[in-house]
C-alpha cells in the first residue's frame, strides 16, 4: 500500500494542497475546545477512564487536521484510529461503570464491537445516499440501545445517551451530506461534522462523568465496583 497516496474524499478539496481544505481542517478546533472543557472538569476526580477519553479527544482532533491538511492514506489511519479507539474505550467504561459488569466482562463486551460493526456496516451501507458514513451508523445504533437498557437503572445517564444518540444521527447526516450537496454548497458539509463531534464526545464524556458523580459511580469509586 502506498502510504503517500493523495485521497480526495471531500467537497472542500479541489486540489492535493496543504491548505485545500482550511475550513475542513481548522474546524477540528471543535475537539481541542472539547477536549480542554472537559480537562478541566474531569481532572481531581480520580476518573482515570474519563482523563483518558479526553486525551483521546484530542488526538482525534491532532489526527482529523493531519487529515484534512496532508489527505494522504498514512493521515487517513491518523484520523481514524483514534475515533476507534474513543469508542471502545467508551464502551468499556459504559459495560464496567454503567452496568457494573466484571473487568473482563466488560472487556470482553467491548470486543463484541468488532463484529457488531462487522455485521451491521455492510446493512447500512445499503442506504441510499450514506457512502462511508455507512461505517459510523452502528454507533448511534448501540448508544440508542445503551440509553433504553439504561432507562430504569440511571435514567438520568440514560437521557444522556439518548442525546449523544440523537447528536451523532445528526453529524452523520451532515457528514453524508457533503459530496451529494458539493454542486450546491461548494463549501460542503464535512466541517459540521467536526463542529458537532467536537460537541458529541465532550457530551459523551460529561455524561460518564455526572453518572460517576452519583450514587452508582461514587459506590463504584468506594471500592464496590466488582471484579477489581
Amino acid at each position: 500500500m502506498n502510504w503517500t497516496q493523495s485521497i480526495d474524499g471531500y467537497c472542500e478539496r479541489l486540489d492535493p494542497s496543504f491548505w485545500a481544505e482550511p475550513v475542513n481542517a481548522v474546524t477540528n478546533g471543535a475537539f481541542l475546545v472539547a477536549a480542554l472543557v472537559m480537562y478541566l472538569r474531569v481532572r481531581g476526580r480520580g476518573l482515570p477512564l474519563a482523563m483518558a477519553m479526553v486525551w483521546v479527544l484530542a488526538t482525534i482532533g491532532v489526527g482529523s487536521f493531519l487529515f484534512h491538511t496532508f489527505g494522504q492514506r498514512w493521515a487517513a489511519l491518523a484520523d481514524t484510529a483514534p475515533i476507534l479507539l474513543f469508542i471502545l474505550l467508551y464502551i468499556f467504561a459504559a459495560n464496567r461503570d454503567f452496568w457494573g459488569l466484571r473487568t473482563w466482562t466488560a472487556l470482553a463486551g467491548t470486543a463484541a464491537f468488532i463484529p457488531y460493526a462487522a455485521l451491521t456496516v455492510p446493512l447500512f451501507a445499503m442506504i441510499p445516499g450514506i457512502g462511508s458514513s455507512a461505517g459510523y451508523a452502528p454507533v448511534p445504533v448501540l448508544i440508542a440501545a445503551y440509553a433504553f437498557g439504561l432507562r430504569q437503572r440511571a435514567p438520568e445517564t440514560a437521557r444522556g445517551l439518548a442525546i449523544g444518540a440523537g447528536l451523532l444521527c445528526l453529524s452523520i447526516a451532515f457528514r453524508s451530506a457533503d459530496e451529494p450537496l458539493c454542486t450546491t454548497i461548494p463549501l460542503g458539509t464535512h466541517f459540521l461534522w467536526h463542529c458537532l463531534n467536537g460537541l458529541l464526545l465532550g457530551w459523551m464524556i460529561e455524561v460518564y462523568r455526572r453518572h460517576m458523580a452519583g450514587p452508582a459511580g461514587q459506590g463504584a469509586l468506594a471500592g464496590g465496583r466488582p471484579g477489581r
